[in-house]
């Protein structure tokens, strides 16, 4: 099963950069900048459709405030 998340391209899914001493030994650095040292960036499928669902989302969501199926009593006259 594919994942939606892949190794970061900077840092190669470590999540910080190597470094190497004066004595030759490799030893953890910074964490990268890019993923913020978690390794991991979302593909791109998986971003279209965070995007996609996103748009449909807050297209299909009735206003903050208000509930649905209910009619708007405003400006009309009270009986």
């Amino acid at each position: 099963m594919a994942s939606p998340y892949g190794n970061c391209r900077k840092c190669r899914g470590f999540g910080f950069k190597t470094k190497i001493t004066r004595r030759g030994r490799v030893k953890r650095g910074r964490d990268c900048r890019r993923c913020h040292g978690h390794g991991r960036r979302i593909r791109i499928g998986r971003w279209i459709y965070n995007r996609a669902a996103r748009i449909y989302r807050d297209a299909h969501t009735p206003a903050p405030g208000t509930r649905p199926g209910t009619r708007s009593t405003e400006g009309t006259p009270r009986r």
